[in-house]
């Protein structure tokens, strides 16, 4: 570098572009594309697509200084740090749309390939004649391009691949990988830029390295090593880890996630060459994050499930405490965590963000959703939309479709706290919703229950993007509420793939609860207070194995009726604590709350206690010499016992069936609800369990 008082100092920035420029090799079919279009060429934009690392970015960095040696301005975006909505967008490209002599080029475009359809439709057809638009994205342009004829003459696609042997051996000279070692390296990457570049980083720094180079796993590492380069400390590593498993690095998250000084982690991270930023914080390299991510969970199982809890427990309360216009993108940071496990979620469109947009109901909005509905479901169903866009227009959130501002889906989250008999009239799925409340576990003093309403455009249901949004919505929605007893999620002749869906997220499903015209409907029920939504957050991050009932810290999860049947035959195995000991409900919340001891001792004082409380009551004393006289006293058969208490059979039979009920009733409620007294209301009345 030259240097002194008549010379000029190289800047670092001419260094880092020369090594770049360097580095760069082939690509010659696409530059000739690109100069054509700089200088005069019949083409407007060009799509370049390819697999990640196969050397986009580098590609349009070559433009830019093309572009700039022709006198032509040059705008850079990138979708990884660009908001998915039309108005970032625009805000972003707008000079574009004033300079005829412009070049925009768009990077990571699969980040926000949901615009795509905007793109074409309304933001491109007003670019001047002259200016140039380059997309570069990991997915092909959507057929309708090339199908329009008026894009025919306009727009120019580029698949771009690896490099064929004669570039990767380029590449490999720009490196000074020995003669040795390209034979290895080119079977390890092939032609792929970034796995060449990466690889021979490696390889040339192994020195026993030779024509049997391979990459193991600790080679592997090796690279990781050689892409970080030195990382001062374990808390540094530790803090790359955070930053490749998160979906986006905060320094509020490293401090959730590390005992160390977030702030010069944070600070440390965002100087790293693969490191790059965004409105929402910090994020690595694609490449660079799985690598990291197989490279912790082979080299530090247990290490990398504490972070992943870490953060797991950090995201979930920016769940509850984010604004309600957050709640979508903090529920889909959540899960973005399980991205790679499909026994956990649904597979989702990550990758179509911005597709779809989620927003309130606005002035003028009614009308459209309720011609919306009727498209959707019906004539009955679109008159259900209509009430409830009357009644209750605050709990609506509709959909729309980024390029064209229609309406494609809306949904409501009816917060309801009693039965209205104009409500019930209006809504066969929420006379429903009441109806199974009522019979399974009805709502106490200052409690509420809510149902999911939603109608989706035919086209966009199943695997969509406006399916992922609402998902996203209901799960936000469930995680936030206060008091919740009950959550229904009603859907129109769910398929199998959807109902295993709910299953997997513990929502029971209630074939044909409700039928509005000629559609029915599958309510998916949750009772918050059987599991709350700690609870259920902790089952489905840590996805158990399937057992016959699924447990969460160690306590199972049994449905009403699963609970009832254990219960009746705790009664029976009451003489044998041997076997007592074996039952589910050793595990249950009701044995587990009563204090420390012998599980099978504390169920059977528990049992025991109910027996004596029926006799502690004139209306059911009855009802307990039936069933002290069954299983306390141990009558060989209930013929006996009848026979023993002077009773006929079938009366004996009522009172025992009645006692049962009534101690099934009263350790139900204590299972949901701890060991507290109940409130007089939620009380089951002397004659037998609520619904009786």
């Amino acid at each position: 570098m030259s240097s002194g008082r008549g010379g000029k100092s190289e800047l670092l920035g001419q260094r880092v572009q020369a090594a770049r420029a360097s580095a760069f090799v082939g690509r010659e079919e696409e530059l000739a594309v690109f100069g054509a279009a700089l200088h005069g060429g019949r083409w407007s934009v060009l799509y370049v697509h390819g697999p990640g690392g196969v050397g986009k970015s580098a590609l349009l960095r070559r433009f830019a200084q093309e572009a700039a040696l022709a006198g032509r301005s040059v705008a850079r975006l990138d979708g990884r740090t660009l908001e998915p909505s039309p108005a970032a967008f625009e805000r972003e490209a707008e000079p574009v749309l004033r300079d005829e002599r412009a070049v925009l080029l768009v990077d990571t475009f699969e980040r926000i390939q949901g615009l795509e359809g905007w793109l074409r439709e309304r933001f491109l057809p007003r670019l001047p004649l002259g200016a140039l638009v380059v997309i570069a994205g990991r997915f092909p342009p959507d057929m309708r391009w090339q199908a329009d004829p008026g894009w025919a003459d306009a727009l120019e696609v580029l698949s771009l691949r690896d490099l064929p042997p004669r570039d990767a051996a380029a590449l490999m000279d720009c490196c000074g990988v020995a003669a040795e070692l390209r034979e290895p390296l080119l079977a390890f990457a092939g032609g792929h830029p970034l796995a060449l570049l990466l690889g021979a980083a490696v390889a040339m720094k192994d020195g026993g390295a030779s024509k049997r180079w391979t990459p193991r796993h600790d080679v592997v590492s090796t690279l990781l090593d050689q892409l970080v380069g030195e990382v001062p400390s374990p808390a540094h590593r530790h803090a790359l880890e955070v930053c490749a498993h998160a979906y986006m690095t905060t320094e509020d998250l490293l401090r959730a996630a590390l005992p160390d000084d977030a702030a010069a982690l944070f600070r440390w991270l965002r100087r790293l060459p693969f490191v790059e930023s965004s409105s929402l914080g910090l994020y690595p390299h694609d490449v660079v994050r799985e690598v990291l991510e197989a490279d912790l969970r082979w080299r530090d199982p247990q290490g990398y499930a504490d972070m992943h809890d870490r953060i797991h427990a950090h995201l979930a309360e920016k769940v509850r405490t984010a604004a309600d216009s957050e709640v979508v993108t903090a529920v889909t940071a959540l899960f973005y965590l399980h991205r790679n496990n499909n026994a956990m979620v649904e597979p989702h469109s990550w990758y179509e963000e911005g597709e779809v947009q989620e927003g309130p109901l606005r002035p003028g909005d009614a009308e459209r959703l309720v011609s919306l509905a009727h498209a959707a479901e019906g004539e009955e169903s679109a008159a259900c939309a209509a009430f409830w866009l009357a009644r209750r227009p605050s709990e609506f959130r509709v959909y729309t479709r980024a390029e064209t501002g229609e309406p494609i889906a809306c949904y409501a989250w009816l917060r309801l706290e009693e039965p209205d008999a104009e409500e019930c009239a209006a809504d066969p799925v929420v006379a429903a919703a009441w109806e199974h409340a009522r019979a399974t576990a009805p709502l106490r003093a200052g409690e509420h229950l809510a149902v999911g309403r939603s109608w989706v455009l035919p086209a966009y249901r199943g695997k969509s993007p406006v399916m992922d949004l609402l998902q996203w919505r209901v799960i936000g929605n469930c995680l936030r509420a206060e008091r919740m007893a009950w959550s229904y999620v009603a859907v129109r002749r769910p398929s199998m793939d959807r109902v295993e869906c709910f299953r997997r997220h513990d929502m029971r499903d209630i074939p044909d609860a409700a039928r509005v015209g000629d559609g029915s409907y599958t309510l998916f029920a949750h009772d918050w207070r059987a599991v709350p939504a700690h609870t259920w957050l902790e089952r489905l991050n840590r996805a158990l194995m399937p057992e016959p009932y699924e447990t969460v810290s160690g306590l199972v999860v049994m449905s009403r009726e699963e609970f009832a049947e254990e219960i009746r035959k705790a009664l029976r195995l009451l003489g044998r604590p041997d076997a007592l000991a074996r039952s589910p409900l050793t595990r249950s919340r009701l044995v587990a709350e009563h204090g420390g001891g012998d599980p099978g001792a504390v169920l059977r004082e528990l049992l025991e206690r109910e027996i004596e409380a029926l006799g502690e009551d004139p209306r059911s004393v009855k009802f307990h010499r039936a069933v002290a006289a069954t299983y306390v006293k141990g009558a060989p058969t209930q013929e006996l016992a009848a026979e023993r208490l002077g009773l006929p059979f079938t009366t004996y039979r009522r009172h025992l069936v009645s006692g049962i009920e009534r101690i099934c009733e009263s350790l139900w409620q204590r299972e949901l609800y701890g060991p507290q007294p109940l409130e007089p209301a939620a009380r089951p009345p002397a004659g037998g369990p609520p619904g009786k």
